[in-house]
């Protein structure tokens, strides 16, 4: 049995947070010693593993403690929920880092950013040797393997709305 304390450093999580998870019903201890400490076992070990990695993708606590109770195909469908709201978020914070560069109009700042607009990554196509033949081919298996994939890049790249219908239109129909 494990005590509170070797739980807490186990994970790297504070003793108040261990005591919040009790609090709402997320990891509780599997016994109490004679002076009524908590006592974890390894059963609650393995549960607590599966917290951290749900708190490493993101989940709210509420949401683990569902995922905790559910079936696999359930599970699936709260990750994936996850997964779209971070999809959607990481998109919202593209698009204020589009705005801050637009308000900056530097050259210079887009180079030293983490932003690759859409001018910069046809440059780095160019200057690999692809034809414009060639990007269109890009596009389209990009198009095929993954649309959201591609609808998503696209967006990253700072490209207006029409225009990604427009790109993924011309790939999805194979370049004609």
């Amino acid at each position: 049995m494990y005590t509170i304390n070797e739980i807490s450093k186990k994970f790297s999580i504070s003793r108040s947070a261990l005591l919040y998870y009790d609090s709402i019903g997320l990891f509780n201890p599997s016994g109490r010693s004679r002076a009524n400490y908590r006592l974890y076992s390894d059963n609650d070990i393995e549960r607590m593993e599966k917290i951290s990695i749900y708190r490493s993708a993101g989940l709210p606590l509420k949401s683990i403690i569902d995922v905790l109770k559910y079936e696999e195909n359930e599970v699936h469908s709260i990750l994936e929920k996850q997964l779209f709201l971070l999809n959607k978020k990481i998109q919202e914070l593209r698009n204020q880092q589009n705005v801050i560069l637009k308000i900056l109009e530097s050259d210079d700042m887009v180079s030293r950013s983490r932003v690759i607009t859409k001018a910069r990554w046809v440059s780095l196509l160019k200057a690999t040797g692809l034809s414009e033949t060639d990007m269109k081919k890009w596009h389209i298996e990009f198009e095929k393997m993954s649309p959201e994939a591609h609808q998503d890049f696209l967006e990253s790249l700072g490209i207006e709305k029409n225009e990604v219908l427009s790109i993924r239109k011309i790939s999805s129909e194979g370049g004609e």
